[in-house]
């Protein structure tokens, strides 16, 4: 393993990771809407999207699945549908009781899982960019595999960390969160950044 390559990898991917995209703008708003637990609940549907994503790249079959792109580019405004309908569920949440302590009733677990594994992977360009952004730390002097299954495992690692980060946080949120004008503007806040969101994802130009 050439350690330096390995660290600029692990450097890069924190810098990627910590800007929010779909998967972490699912998260927070999951989190803010129905507390930590279902933030991580979505941190743990999101990772286990990546971890295939990232096991089909290790084995190479990102460029068979770009024939595929028009059924993809497909699977992507689906994704961007979906977004856009969670946003607006979340905008037009009404407040509940100070009683229920600012906390609107999640979904069960498996459904809040279920729904970030299917936002997770309505951004197939992913593949790609993971195609073209993990040989760029690898060292040709060295065997490829076991350097891109180690890159493929630290960047699960970090998305896990930093995702549950912003679980954390977004749920924290939701704990001082208790008038019904509050509540209004936190759904109202996540219901837009699920919109951006999806609105993100629309704007995604094919190559």
């Amino acid at each position: 393993m050439n350690w330096t390559l390995f660290s600029a990898f692990v450097g890069a991917t924190m810098l990627l990771i910590v800007i929010p995209g779909p998967n972490v703008m699912l998260v927070i708003s999951r989190s803010m809407r129905f507390g930590v637990k279902a933030g991580l609940i979505t941190v743990a549907g999101t990772a286990f999207a990546l971890a295939q994503q990232l096991t089909i790249t290790a084995l190479g079959l990102a460029s068979a699945m770009a024939v595929l792109s028009d059924g993809f580019e497909l699977i992507r405004w689906i994704g961007v549908a979906y977004l856009i309908f969670l946003g607006i569920q979340a905008w037009r949440e009404p407040p509940v009781p100070p009683a229920a302590n600012g906390a609107v009733t999640p979904p069960n677990t498996k459904r809040i899982f279920l729904q970030a594994v299917f936002v997770a992977w309505t951004n197939p360009k992913l593949l790609a960019f993971y195609a073209a952004f993990f040989p760029q730390f690898i060292d040709p002097a060295l065997p490829a595999g076991p350097q891109l299954w180690a890159m493929c495992g630290a960047f699960l690692v970090i998305a896990i960390v930093f995702d549950s980060c912003y679980a954390v946080v977004g749920g924290r949120l939701l704990a001082a969160i208790k008038s019904n004008r509050a509540q209004r503007i936190r759904n109202r806040i996540t219901g837009g950044i699920l919109i951006a969101a999806g609105l993100g994802l629309a704007l995604v130009r094919r190559n």
